[in-house]
């Protein structure tokens, strides 16, 4: 395990004690201490903004990269855990202008996925701005069979990407173009990481080490989680061989990522990165052997970025990434990405390049301008029964509790009851309180979707609220478009609509045993079918759920084998079921 002493006054206070720390020293970047959001004032009014964020512990990135020609703003949340919806917002708040919009580039894990995602969905819903998010998947650790549904993992090429982003930006290019060379940046990037023990989180009891003295992790990630296998310690030129050639093989076609032609001409951009606990005596050796090793394999080396980036706490370890430069005929050429890397840019964690190839000389928080999207109303078709179906669909969650609690302790992690419960009382408190009047369901959704997010929490938090998020947005097209009252037909494309943007955001599909079993099963039978045969549709979807494999989700950690046997129906399911109960009509 690694050191396992720290310097800190208390675990509770450390990222915020951090990130003041961070203001002291680059008096030009201002901290809203309350959201955890690192920013330049005034960057975003002339460009496209760039974000980035996610938990903390990987320091330098992200907040130590806010700065000119690298990112607007920051968001940080705990270590290790994505920062919640309402930090993220405040962050995309303080930097985007409603003209120019913003690009948030995070790394690919379902947490940063989903409060990120909806943030930039609730900002869009309320008419304030374009705000899209990219979400980079860099590592070639897990194969594609394994990784089918939650994709690659973000690791240290994310920095690459919102450089390039950035630099772009810097240049007046608009959100379309912005968008675009970071997506092309995605698409050609590998990452490999080893380490040579775990990290120890702050306030936690250390585990023990599972590695021999002289072994190593592949394929470790960034948040202490187990690597894909362990090797011999060996020697640098051995292990930096294995890595890089993991990384440019096309002959797996599992793990071939990246688009090597191994004809002479391939040409690179060379990041080597200390994920914590490296000397830089030992990271100036690996830099000399990656760059020699590519040579040999007459890969160009075009630049070489090597230092610390993206870590994992005090992680002894390192990882290896490669960005594929475009060939001519290409939508970019070689000049045109390294331009946007060479150029200016200063932030605190930004370490110094050279420009050139291997070889060759070569104070108070700012308040937010918020811009309130346009005043829409669109009345329920009978205002009294819409908040009726709300609180038979709330109490019916509330009652359903303890079954949903023991059905998560055998498929997940026990929490699933509470946290639906959670919901459903805060909603019913936002009725109570006169916050939801049943007169404007746009306004009422909008008032769901921020309870789910902020009561409930977790996964299954923010995919409620990214669904209600989606039909608020549905729901106001539909007004702006001429809808007068919540038809049928109106309430039958909006659900189709939101589950669409959630879909977005999370890539489980039926079957996956997941709640998007049932959801999408009513969903998908209420233009035909109406409500109370649409319920039965969903009830089936959840019942069925006990006969599946887990694709996503807590469950597909579990001994698949033993849940069949148990019979037991996916939670998350189940919940759905019992809200599209209670909203047909179910009295608990």
């Amino acid at each position: 395990m690694g050191a396992q002493k720290h310097v800190l006054n208390e675990p509770s206070t450390l990222v915020v004690d951090s990130l003041k720390g961070l203001v002291a020293l680059n008096p030009f970047i201002h901290l809203d201490e309350a959201q955890r959001v690192i920013y330049r004032p005034q960057s975003g009014t002339h460009r496209v903004a760039l974000l980035s964020g996610g938990g903390s512990g990987h320091e330098p990135a992200h907040a130590a990269f806010v700065g000119p020609g690298l990112l607007d703003a920051a968001v940080c949340g705990n270590i290790f855990a994505s920062p919640n919806v309402a930090q993220v917002r405040r962050g995309i708040e303080l930097v985007t202008a409603q003209d120019k919009g913003a690009l948030v580039v995070v790394m690919n894990y379902t947490g940063d996925a989903l409060h990120f995602g909806l943030a930039a969905e609730t900002f869009r819903s309320a008419g304030r701005g374009e705000v899209r998010v990219l979400m980079v998947g860099d590592d070639v650790a897990v194969g594609k069979k394994q990784g089918s549904i939650v994709g690659r993992r973000g690791l240290a090429g994310t920095i690459l990407v919102y450089k390039i982003a950035s630099a772009l930006s810097d240049k007046g290019a608009d959100l379309d173009k912005v968008e675009a060379v970071a997506k092309y940046a995605c698409t050609r990037l590998g990452t490999l990481g080893i380490g040579l023990d775990h990290c120890h989180v702050p306030g936690t009891t250390a585990g023990e080490s599972h590695l021999g003295a002289g072994e190593l992790e592949l394929g470790m990630g960034i948040h202490n989680e187990p690597g894909t296998s362990k090797l011999p310690l060996g020697t640098a030129s051995d292990l930096v061989g294995n890595m890089l050639g993991k990384i440019v093989d096309t002959t797996d076609a599992d793990r071939g990522f990246v688009p090597f032609k191994h004809d002479g001409k391939d040409e690179v951009v060379l990041l080597v990165n200390d994920l914590g606990a490296v000397s830089e005596l030992e990271m100036s050796g690996i830099t000399n052997e990656a760059v020699s090793w590519l040579q040999k394999k007459n890969i160009t080396v075009r630049r070489v970025f090597a230092g610390t980036y993206m870590t994992s706490l005090n992680m002894p370890g390192f990882s290896l990434t490669l960005l594929l430069l475009p060939r001519q005929g290409e939508a970019y050429s070689s000049q045109d990405i390294l331009s946007l890397l060479d150029a200016p840019a200063s932030a605190p964690g930004w370490r110094w390049t050279s420009g050139q190839e291997p070889g060759k000389l070569g104070a108070k928080v700012q308040e937010a301008v918020a811009h309130k999207g346009k005043e829409v109303d669109l009345a329920p078709a009978d205002s009294t029964e819409f908040l009726a179906a709300i609180t038979r669909a709330c109490k019916a969650l509330i009652e359903a509790e303890p079954e949903l609690t023991k059905q998560d302790q055998i498929a997940g992690d026990g929490d699933a009851g509470l946290t639906l419960e959670a919901g459903a009382k805060g909603v019913l408190k936002a009725i109570s309180e006169g916050k939801m009047s049943g007169k404007n369901v746009i306004e009422d959704i909008k008032h769901i979707s921020e309870v789910c997010d902020e009561d409930m929490g977790g996964t299954s938090g923010a995919l409620y609220s990214i669904f209600f998020a989606g039909l608020g947005t549905s729901l106001r097209d539909q007004a702006n478009s001429g809808a007068k009252s919540t038809t049928p037909e109106v309430w039958s494309k909006a659900a189709a609509e939101a589950l669409t943007v959630l879909y977005k955001y999370t890539r489980a599909r039926p079957p996956s045993r997941t709640l998007v079993d049932p959801l999408e099963a009513f969903v998908a039978s209420l233009p035909s079918k109406g409500l109370a045969a649409s319920a039965d549709d969903a009830h089936a979807a959840a019942d069925k759920t006990k006969e599946l494999v887990a694709k996503a989700g807590r469950g597909a950690y579990v001994n698949q084998e033993e849940l069949k046997k148990r019979e037991v129906p996916d939670p998350g399911a189940w919940g759905i079921w019992r809200v599209v109960d209670g909203l047909r009509g179910y009295e608990a």
